[in-house]
C-alpha cells in the first residue's frame, strides 16, 4: 500500500545530555536578558507559548493521540521519563518561538538582537553538544493524525484575520497578513533547519517535506490568533506591564510598538 505524505513525515530528533543542559542555561539567560530591558509581556507571552507547546505536545501528542514516543539508552519511556523529556522541549522551543514571533509582531526596538541570539543558539548549540559524547536520547512523532485540523486551523485564523483586516484597513490588509505570515514560516523554519544541517533530525526521503510542510504548517496556523492576543494587550497595556492612559473618550489609546514601551 502507498505510503501518504501525511504518514510520511516522522520528526525525529537524536540529541544527549549536554544539549539539555546547556540549552537550559541559555533559556535562563535569555529571560533574564529580557527582564533586564523590561521585556515583561514578552517573557509572560513566551513562558505561556512553552506551557501550551508543553500541553499540545505531551497532553495531546502522548497521552491522547499516542503519536510521540521518548527513547533513552535505545529503551522506550514510560511517562514520567517521556514528561521531562518533552517537558524541557516544548519549553524550550516553546520560549524561544515565541519570543522571536511577538518581539517582531510588536516590532520591538530590540528585536533583531533577541532574533539573532535565538538564531545563532538553535545553530550553534548542537555543535557544543558533541562535546557531550554520542546521542543518547531520540524522540519521534508522527504526523498523520493531526496535520488535517492543524490546516483547518490554518485556514479558519487567517480567513478570519484577512475579513477583519478588509473592513478596517483593506489597503494595509495583504502586507499585514503577508508578514505574519512570513514571521510564522521563519521561525519554525529556524530551528527545524538548524535540526537537519547539525544532524539532530536525521536526513531521509522524508526530511525536506517534513521542513518544508511543518515550515509553512505548525507555527504559521498561531500566528493569526498570536496577533489577536498580541493587539489586545498592546492596546490596553505596555511591554513593561503598565496600563496605557485612557483618551478623553474612556477608550485605550491606539496601539504602539514596543520601542514606546519604555
Amino acid at each position: 500500500m502507498p505510503v501518504s505524505v501525511a504518514e510520511a513525515i516522522v520528526p525525529t530528533r537524536n540529541l544527549n545530555l549536554l544539549y539539555i543542559i546547556l540549552d537550559c542555561i541559555f533559556l535562563v539567560v535569555f529571560c533574564g536578558l529580557l527582564l533586564w530591558k523590561k521585556r515583561y509581556a514578552t517573557v509572560l507571552f513566551a513562558l505561556f507559548g512553552g506551557i501550551l507547546y508543553t500541553i499540545v505536545d505531551f497532553g495531546g501528542f502522548y497521552l491522547l493521540s499516542h503519536t510521540r514516543t521518548v527513547f533513552i539508552n535505545g529503551e522506550l519511556q514510560g511517562t514520567g521519563g517521556t514528561f521531562l523529556v518533552l517537558l524541557w522541549m516544548s519549553m524550550s522551543y516553546g520560549f524561544t518561538n515565541f519570543a522571536f514571533i511577538w518581539t517582531l509582531v510588536a516590532r520591538d526596538t530590540y528585536a533583531k538582537y533577541w532574533v539573532f541570539l535565538i538564531v545563532m543558539w538553535w545553530m550553534i548549540c548542537p555543535s557544543i553538544s558533541e562535546l557531550g559524547g554520542a546521542a543518547t536520547i531520540t524522540t519521534s512523532r508522527t504526523t498523520g493524525a493531526y496535520h488535517g485540523w492543524m490546516g483547518v486551523a490554518l485556514v479558519v485564523g487567517y480567513l478570519g484575520l484577512i475579513i477583519l483586516l478588509l473592513r478596517k484597513d483593506p489597503k494595509a490588509a495583504f502586507v499585514s497578513v503577508l508578514r505574519l505570515c512570513l514571521i510564522g514560516i521563519a521561525v519554525q523554519f529556524g530551528w527545524e533547519f538548524s535540526l537537519l544541517v547539525n544532524g539532530i533530525r536525521p536526513m531521509n526521503g522524508a526530511s525536506i517535506r517534513t521542513l518544508i510542510v511543518n515550515s509553512c504548517l505548525e507555527t504559521n496556523l498561531g500566528m493569526p490568533y498570536i496577533y489577536g492576543i498580541w493587539y489586545l494587550w498592546n492596546k490596553h497595556f505596555r511591554e513593561d506591564l503598565t496600563r496605557r492612559p485612557r483618551d478623553e473618550k474612556g477608550e485605550a489609546s491606539s496601539p504602539q510598538t514596543a520601542e514606546n514601551a519604555t
